[in-house]
């Protein structure tokens, strides 16, 4: 079962109450305040794990609530911490808080991870409260109270390049043709319901490549499970969009190319910028050539005929996307070492070969001049 958007409720541990406590030992008839601080509650931590590939694990159950800190004890010992709950999510989650709506942390590279209710810290014990004109204090504090909300979980699948199209134009077999993946496939419309992702091997490297489900007309504002579908375009570099020649419902090919451009273009994040690889698939029906040709010369650009029974074009295809792939993430670590801040330079940072050390008149002799003759 693929779950893409869950709301939970978490709640951090209280901090444990701090102890109030005297040392009570033979021969020493003032011992004085000893009471111990008390432990820190645990926190609940959302972490990124790349081994987690959709949020179905945390559907079970609704409601994390992490341990409470011990109390503090006599002779100055503290109470245990509680250990921490983390829950993990696959990379491209991203966490909001339910009730306010602000987007507390979008957890992108594996590893990321971010404190959705942090632990009460444990109260302080006697001991902390004695002076010299209190000198057997009776005050303690109790532990505070752990953060609680209510938060949701919306993933947005990470993948390099997705298949963008109409439903039934060949996306889930080319997905099974380039990938080991094992979509379902059928002769009839929608029967990818959820994104599914394949890696696919070009060389020594590779890229992801994610089937999305089939759009139509009017996704853009929430027609069919349009808004489900689309988000998972966001994180998409390159997009492959499949145009099927001849449309069971005898649509004209050319206007459906159209219609899923208009729905990218009107989304709440415009993706109709993205770099796109146009291909008509299915060539192995007569006139498919002919409708490629059609389409290329309304484009004014390439247009790639691709069929995935028979393999014709894959490689071409997966080859074009790889190279766009590659210069976008060039392109994305040159801009982000240019914006990386500047660090303040060190001398051995500074010191080149031509370094040279000018002398200050009446301080600092010249080398030559400074030894006595």
């Amino acid at each position: 079962m693929f779950v893409d958007r869950v709301e939970l409720f978490v709640k951090g541990g209280d901090g444990g109450r701090g102890a109030a406590s005297f040392r009570r030992e033979k021969y020493v008839p003032m011992g004085g305040p000893d009471g111990g601080d008390g432990g820190d509650g645990g926190s609940v931590i959302v972490r990124a794990d790349p081994n987690a590939d959709n949020l179905a694990g945390l559907t079970m159950k609704k409601h994390w609530k992490a341990k409470n800190g011990e109390a503090g004890m006599g002779s100055k010992c503290a109470g245990k911490n509680s250990e921490d709950i983390v829950l993990l999510v696959p990379p491209g989650t991203l966490v909001r808080d339910r009730e306010r709506g602000n987007t507390i942390k979008d957890l992108v590279e594996p590893g990321d991870e971010v404190v959705v209710a942090k632990g009460g810290r444990g109260g302080r014990g006697n001991v902390h409260f004695k002076t010299s004109t209190n000198r057997a204090p009776r005050q303690f504090e109790p532990g505070e109270e752990g953060e609680e909300r209510w938060v949701s979980f919306e993933l947005k699948v990470i993948a390099d390049a997705g298949l963008v199209g109409f439903p039934n134009a060949g996306k889930s077999t080319f997905l099974s043709r380039v990938t080991r993946a094992t979509p379902e496939i059928a002769s009839y419309p929608f029967t990818t319901k959820s994104p599914n992702l394949g890696i696919v091997t070009v060389g020594d490297a590779g890229f992801v490549l994610a089937d999305l489900p089939g759009l139509i007309e009017g996704a853009a504002q929430g027609v069919g499970l349009g808004h489900e579908f689309l988000r998972h375009v966001e994180r998409n570099r390159v997009l492959i969009h499949l145009v099927e020649p001849f449309p069971s419902d005898g649509s004209d090919p050319i206007q459906n190319y159209h219609a899923i451009r208009k729905e990218l273009r009107e989304y709440k994040i415009p993706l109709d910028g993205r770099p796109e690889v146009v291909c008509v698939s299915k060539a192995e029906l007569t006139g498919a050539d002919e409708v490629r040709d059609k389409l290329a010369a309304d484009l004014g650009r390439e247009v790639m005929l691709i069929s995935a029974v028979t393999g014709q074009g894959l490689q071409l295809v997966v080859g074009r996307v790889a190279t766009l792939i590659a210069d976008l993430k060039r392109a994305e670590a040159e801009e982000a070492a240019r914006k990386k801040p500047l660090e303040f330079p060190t001398e051995a940072a500074i010191r080149t070969t031509d370094f040279q050390t000018t002398a200050v008149i009446n301080i600092t002799p010249p080398a030559d001049e400074g030894a006595t003759p």
